[in-house]
Parts: structure tokens; sequence; C-alpha cells
């Protein structure tokens, strides 16, 4: 990649824009440009909020003094697509029309190849994905739910949970294609996931199963949830906020912040405490589960995202899981630099970019 050429990396959020302009792995220049929520409320649908946000984005580049004429590439977040292999995907027009449609669910990361894909188009570089929320390589077994009329699904935190795997084979010298994790993706959601050969085995939909998060409730006793979904005391649209964005410790404590939890518990605030261990106990519990579809045979287990910075949750959780394998902490999420490395892979020929049409079911 020539010295003046840039990688353009693009992360849409619901009320904010990250981009950064990388040369080779390193930042240049980052931002996060927020969006009002009277602006937001301007769209009825995600799409429409296409043009408003690449203008900014091209503005921001103009008072930055980043040329589009110096743009090797542009990547952006992938979003609620066909279930897919992971990898570093082009933006075709199949691709386009699935994220405008919202493929499995509305999502303002549906933007992300379409914003990457208009700018890369005006001086005729190409545009890409990097591992999407979409990515499904889940075993055929992992699909069984115990009903017929539900199958698993795999959404999960692909794009942190493959970068981190790769950096961890890079920090322990060992193999992507030869190696073995469980990877705990501690967020507002928390995905755990068999990660063997740079492939996601298994996942729990952090909107529905496994641990209790910061904002989600995990899994829940089905017979309980039953019988609270008919008791007639919330509609449909209350009782999946109170899932998802209402659940976990906002439920219990009424904050979604950690720091805010751990000054608690200094504080002498006993239930403050428990659920945050409890947080951290179904966490080490997930872990364990997870480690058995990998017969046990792990190189290391990686605990990552936000909530990974917390000393107090990641000492409890390696009290409990440190006997299966040695933890790895890699914390934060690092988003822009993962979308950043899938596409310099392809741009200096390390990987081909996979063809959407190629890997999908229609």
């Amino acid at each position: 990649m020539g010295e003046k050429k840039y990688i353009l990396a693009i992360n849409p959020g619901s009320t904010s824009t990250k981009i950064a302009v990388f040369q080779g792995e390193t930042c240049v220049v980052d931002e996060n440009l927020s969006h009002s929520a009277e602006e937001i409320k301007k769209f009825d649908h995600i799409y429409e909020q296409k043009d408003m946000r690449s203008e900014v984005i091209l503005k921001w580049l103009g008072d930055k003094n980043i040329s589009l004429e110096d743009l090797a590439a542009v990547v952006g977040r992938g979003g609620l697509l066909r279930p897919m292999p992971g990898g570093t995907y082009k933006v075709t027009e199949k691709m386009i029309e699935d994220l405008k449609e919202g493929y499995q669910g509305q999502h303002a990361s549906n933007l992300g190849g379409i914003i990457a894909k208009e700018i890369a188009q005006k001086v005729n570089v190409p545009a890409y994905i990097v591992d999407p929320v979409a990515v499904d390589e889940i075993e055929d077994v992992a699909r069984i739910s115990g009903l017929p009329d539900i199958t698993r699904r795999s959404l999960v935190h692909a794009l942190n949970v493959k970068a981190v795997t790769r950096r961890v084979c890079d920090r322990r010298g060992l193999e992507l294609n030869n190696s073995s994790f469980v990877v705990a993706h501690i967020g507002g959601g928390i995905t755990v996931s068999p990660v063997k050969n740079g492939r996601l085995l298994d996942c729990n939909n952090a909107n529905e199963e496994g641990p209790l998060s910061p904002e989600r409730t995990g899994g829940l006793p089905v017979g309980d949830l039953v019988t609270l979904a008919f008791s007639g005391k919330y509609t449909l649209s209350e009782l999946k906020k109170k899932i998802s964005g209402q659940g976990g410790l906002v439920a219990y404590l009424g904050t979604n912040d950690g720091r805010v939890v751990d000054k608690r518990i200094e504080e002498g605030d006993e239930r403050a405490e428990l659920i945050f261990k409890a947080m951290a106990y179904q966490i080490a519990k997930e872990i364990g589960a997870m480690a058995t579809t990998l017969c046990g045979k792990l190189d290391a287990i990686i605990l990552t995202g936000g909530v990974a910075y917390n000393k107090r949750i990641t000492n409890w959780i390696s009290e409990y899981v440190g006997f299966i394998a040695p933890i790895e902490l890699v914390p934060g999420e690092d988003e822009m630099l993962a979308l950043a490395q899938g596409a310099l892979r392809v741009v200096e020929g390390k990987e081909i970019a996979k063809i959407y049409e190629n890997e999908v079911k229609f």
C-alpha cells in the first residue's frame, strides 16, 4: 500500500457514527460524530439516514484534509445480513439490497456497507465489510433448541471475537488455524463463543440467552417467562424491552455502569455485590459450558469487551474458570482497528475478499 494510501473505517451506531482513517494498522485520525435525537427522529427508516450520515463523514474528511483520492479502500461495519461465514466481504448490490431491507432486523450498522460503497465509488476504490453480527459458523448440533418451532440462531460479536482471537494468537505465537479458545465478549450484551481454528462453533444470542448483562436479562426460566408473558401485566413490546434494554444490572440496580456498581460495593452495598457477582458467576458458567464443546482442550480463555476493564468482574470470572485454561485479558472492543485490519488483509493480498452472493442462501 502506497505511503499516502489510507483505509477509511465507518461504524454507524444508533445516535453516532464512528469514523477513523488508518495508514496500515496505525490510526491517523478518528472521531465519534454524534447525531441529535431530533435529527434521527426526522427519518422513518434507517436507510433514509444514509445521505445525512454520508454528508457528515465527507465534511469531516474535508476538515481533516483527508482527500478521497488518498483512500485505498473504505470499510463499513457489517449489519444484519443473511447468515454468513466470517471474513472480509466486498460490498455488492445484492448485499446493499439486504442491508437496506434489514434482512434480520433494522439496526444502524446496516448503513455501514451502504455508506462505504457510496463513498468508495466516488474514487473507484473497493468497499468492504468485515465479520458482521450475522456471521454464522455454528455447528448443526448447536442449532437444536428443544422445540422444532424454534431454531437457535447465531447473532454474535463476531468482529471483536475474531479480531481478539487473532491478537492472542500473535501474542502467544500460535497459528490461527491450529488454535482453540473460548471468548467472552462482555459489554452491554454478553456473548460467549468457542472458537476453533478461527471458526465460531457456537454462541449464545445475547438478546435472549446466556448470562445476565448490564442491560439484558440473558436466559430466563422459561416457564416463569411464559406465565409472565400471559399475565396481562405487559404488552409484547414492553416485555421485549424488559428483556433487552431494561434487564440485567439495570433491572436490579438501576444502572448499566460497572464503575457505579463498583463504587456502591466499596461503600458497603451488599445487594450490589450480590448482583455483580451473579453476572460474573453466570459468565463463568457459560464459559465452562462452551469449553465442553472443545472437549476442554483450550489454548486460553479470552475476556474482552468494555466490561473486561473491570478488575472485580474479571477476577471473579478467573477464580471460577482459571482451572480450565490460562486467562487472556483483551479489554475493550477496538472495532475500528478490527475493520481496518480486515480490509488491509485484502488490500495487501494476504486474503481474498469473499462475495456475499457466493456464501449465503437466497
